[in-house]
């Protein structure tokens, strides 16, 4: 039975298990942090997009990891809310996919994006007079396109790799839908997605924590050399 195809469009998700009690609580907290998530940073975009003060390089850049976070948390918190309190927990496969492809893509665009705010803060504080002529907006505009080019284009490919799979299981053995829940729902061989999928959490968790480590490292060391204190104010705030 277990390596039989399995056809049904819908999957179940082992999700949490929560104390009846409990249930109710968790909704309302998850409602509540969802609801300040979305106000904070849609809030955030309209002082940015409204203030021509704001809108330099390092704000913009900004403006990518809200319009990130809400997209991540519009995905996931709500159908883990929906979850929580429903007993049947199916999700159908195309929704599954979909959940996974914008869950991965939030977490890697993430990624991408605190390394160009790294390599701002960078030439900001160690190339100050160089700042306004390589910070442009034309190179903003560009490094934000590549970052969520480069995220859309690693996860289209991780995500390929498993809706290529046949199926035998139907549960999700998680509270929401990834990668590794997905391709566990097949009985093939799925050597080349674990492959796949570890080369691209280390590469991209090593290219995001190496950079930025490395560029940090360097603006504290230009800022002991040169004890300015305008220069050690700009990298505390950064």
């Amino acid at each position: 039975m277990d390596n039989m195809s399995v056809k049904s469009p819908l999957l179940r998700i082992q999700g949490f298990d929560i104390p009846e009690n409990f249930v109710y609580p968790l909704f309302f907290l998850m409602l509540l942090v969802y609801v300040a998530l979305v106000t904070s940073n849609t809030g955030v975009l309209l002082l940015i997009i409204s203030e021509k003060s704001l809108q330099q390089p390092m704000y913009v850049l900004f403006c990518n990891l809200s319009v990130n976070d809400l997209l991540g948390n519009t995905v996931l918190i709500p159908r883990l809310m929906l979850d929580i309190i429903s007993s049947e927990r199916q999700i159908s496969y195309n929704e599954c996919v979909l959940q996974a492809f914008c869950s991965h893509t939030y977490g890697s665009a993430s990624h991408f994006i605190l390394i160009i705010m790294a390599f701002d803060r960078y030439v900001a504080i160690n190339h100050p007079l160089r700042y306004a002529s390589v910070m442009t907006t034309d190179a903003v505009v560009k490094l934000s396109v590549s970052a969520w080019g480069l995220s859309l284009v690693l996860v289209s490919i991780l995500l390929g790799l498993t809706v290529r799979l046949s199926r035998c299981h139907s549960l999700i053995q998680n509270a929401y839908c990834d990668n590794a829940g997905l391709f566990k729902l097949s009985c093939e061989d799925v050597t080349i997605n674990n492959i796949y999928g570890l080369f691209f959490t280390v590469v991209l968790f090593a290219c995001s924590m190496g950079s930025i480590c490395v560029t940090y490292l360097q603006i504290a060391v230009v800022c002991w050399n040169k004890k300015n204190k305008d220069l050690n104010t700009k990298a505390l705030q950064t």
